[in-house]
């Protein structure tokens, strides 16, 4: 009867273990996005954050590179976009425009506000708004 059981065991371990070995391991689950608004003019990416209540006047765009690597220094950033349901993940690596707009109705404690919106292939990949002292303030668009 004990061999029984022993070889019992043991058969359950081995079952055990190929199990775990055939799975793979999953990894972090990606964000799932919703699709993210089409902004490739003046005008799109002024209701872009005109839907989501901010008045905003473009100042100027610039060409960047979105960095392979979002962390460390990123990953409060990514966070956020994660949140507001923004794909910057998914065109990490990847050449985009960032716009920069003043921001015309919101001024706490007397402070100007900008907001700035990443573009990729014509798509919003990231938005912010804060204070122009350097972003001791940080809000999401949403």
């Amino acid at each position: 009867m004990k061999l029984r059981n022993i070889i019992c065991l043991i058969s359950a371990a081995a079952l055990i273990a190929a199990v775990y070995l055939i799975i793979p391991e999953k990894d972090e689950p990606q964000p799932v996005y919703p699709e993210s608004p089409a902004v490739s003019t003046v005008s799109d990416r002024i209701s872009y954050f005109a839907s989501h209540g901010w008045e905003v006047e473009e100042l100027a765009g610039r060409n960047i590179v979105i960095p392979s690597d979002l962390s460390g220094e990123y990953e409060e950033y990514v966070r956020m976009q994660d949140k507001q349901g923004l794909p910057l993940r998914k065109f990490a690596g990847r050449d985009a425009v960032l716009y920069l707009y003043d921001v015309k109705n919101y001024s706490p404690e007397s402070r100007k506000m900008l907001a700035e919106l990443i573009v990729c292939e014509d798509t919003a990949v990231a938005s912010m708004v804060y204070s122009e002292d350097g972003g001791s303030i940080r809000l999401s668009v949403d």
